[in-house]
């Protein structure tokens, strides 16, 4: 290291993210030709991230298939430039490959290790050289673009310096674009990062270089920070952080740190995270923790009363982290550690005013079921307000009556369903794919008759308590949309007992 400043050039800070590719590595995930298709739209017309990474040659004939319609999609609104594909030194396969599926822009994985190039390629550096200018020309033949990823980048720096000065030199000399730094496995701290990308910069100021964080010790999104300030100008990431092993720099973190820590700006929409985020989650079958930073189901959520009391005199409880930037709102908890200002604000959003010893009955109930291990939304509130000051069942609006459920071997199961709605009974039968389906399509029936609006049905779970047997009872949530998003849930031995229990809340809620 020189120690000299060295004025870094191509400052605008550009991303370019990779969960079509790297993130398809995550173990259990593949991804169809539609939701590659959908997740590259909205990743660059409604997230608006500069890149995007789609696919590996020579992987599948179902990668190609997907590629393929990406790029026929990209062509047709001008974003071909925008849309990489990851191809190797092999001479003319890959890019054979890449041209064949309609790519322009091949990001060509070379080796950034002494150890890489010499053990698994078996290759000299001079040799390893010459095969990477044979794959370069050919792409220039076929007017295909090429960034080069230096893989096992962080352990050349480690191990190898004089090796990874070799390689980029002998990438400056030929029509490279971007010369892409990997931290393949992961291996480093953010001194080191900061310490590698600096010198990469000093060394060779005419570059532009990108950086690719892995997440092994959990610091992908602290060495991107890191690289950012030695004055890498594009980093790498993934939605939801999704990748091999434990995965890449998360997408919406990186985009939050480089605006709030560096004040640095992105093409980035913020309010169009949280959906791409729910998106990805569901294509991929991976679940996102409920408490992954700005992501995750709960992290707007205010648990603790004094944090509520807090919020009420002038949001003390806020941080820069608004929920609204990344299209979210805030919610206040409810649980044993819920304080009387926590309930009160819940209550406000449903329209209901309390008086102070109200007040104080409803938050005993509601500590006490905390304490029981009991979830408590928002939607419950009516009802355990009802229970404890003696109103009128709150569900008295919508009764279910009785229903029987069929199912046998070659037919589809049905459902028999009687109920009243405000003293008037009505019954329908329906099939459906399977028990609880059948009942759903009874229940629609009737309030397709009736002209009555009905929720969509957007998420189902079902939770099993921990040490349960058999014959435990299952609390089964499901989260519906009618205007906005909410959830109510259900209670019993029987799963599909359960889910009734759950769908019968929500019609009187709807009702109201």
């Amino acid at each position: 290291m020189t120690g000299k400043v060295v004025e870094v050039k191509y400052q605008e800070l550009s991303i370019m993210d990779t969960t079509l590719r790297d993130g398809e590595q995550t173990s259990g995930v593949s991804f169809t030709d539609m939701e590659k298709l959908s997740v590259a739209r909205i990743l660059l017309e409604d997230v608006k991230v500069d890149r995007i990474e789609i696919a590996s040659a020579r992987v599948s004939e179902g990668e190609f298939l997907a590629a393929k319609r990406v790029m026929a999609w990209a062509k047709e609104k001008g974003h071909l430039s925008k849309v990489e594909i990851l191809g190797f030194v092999d001479g003319k396969t890959s890019l054979d490959w890449i041209n064949s599926a309609g790519g322009k822009v091949l990001n060509l994985l070379c080796k950034g290790s002494y150890k890489h190039v010499t053990q698994q390629l078996r290759k000299t550096p001079e040799q390893h050289i010459e095969d990477i200018k044979k794959s370069v020309a050919y792409a220039e033949d076929l007017g295909i673009s090429v960034n080069v990823y230096l893989e096992d980048w962080s352990n050349g720096m480690r191990n190898s310096k004089d090796y990874v000065h070799f390689m980029v030199s002998e990438l400056l000399k030929l029509k490279v674009d971007r010369i892409m730094l990997p931290d393949t496995l992961g291996i480093l701290d953010p001194d080191e990062t900061y310490e590698f990308c600096r010198e990469m910069i000093e060394s060779f100021p005419d570059a532009r270089f990108d950086f690719h964080a892995h997440n092994d010790y959990d610091l992908a999104c602290a060495n991107v920070f890191h690289a950012i300030k030695a004055g890498i100008r594009c980093v790498h990431t993934t939605v939801n952080g999704l990748g091999e092993r434990a995965g890449n720099a998360p997408l919406s973190s990186v985009i939050a740190t480089v605006k709030d820590h560096l004040k640095m700006e992105t093409k980035v929409n913020e309010t169009q995270l949280n959906k791409i985020s729910k998106l990805v989650e569901s294509f991929s079958g991976i679940r996102i923790p409920t408490n992954k930073p700005l992501i995750g189901e709960f992290v707007f959520t205010q648990c603790s009363g004094i944090h509520a009391d807090g919020d009420s005199k002038n949001n003390l409880y806020f941080n820069d982290l608004l929920p609204e930037r990344f299209g979210r709102t805030r919610v206040y908890a409810l649980g044993k550690t819920s304080g009387k200002a926590n309930i009160k604000n819940n209550l406000e959003d449903l329209g209901i005013e309390l008086d102070p010893a109200s007040l104080k009955l409803v938050t005993d109930r509601i500590i006490e079921l905390g304490d029981r291990k009991e979830t408590v939304t928002i939607e419950d509130l009516p009802y355990i307000v009802a229970d404890v000051l003696n109103y009128e069942d709150s569900e008295s609006a919508i009764t279910l009556i009785n229903y029987s459920l069929s199912s046998a071997l070659g037919m589809r199961p049905s459902a028999t369903v009687s109920f009243q709605i405000k003293g008037e009974n009505y019954e329908a039968t329906a099939a459906g794919d399977g028990m609880y389906d059948a009942f759903m399509n009874a229940v629609k029936s009737v309030y397709s008759e009736l002209k009555k609006p009905f929720p969509k049905l957007l998420d189902y779970t079902v939770t099993i308590p921990p040490g349960g047997r058999t014959d435990a009872l299952v609390e089964t949530l499901i989260t519906w949309e009618q205007g906005h998003e909410f959830k109510t849930r259900g209670l019993d031995s029987d799963q599909t007992a359960a889910a009734i229990k759950a769908t019968m809340r929500m019609l009187n809620l709807i009702e109201k």
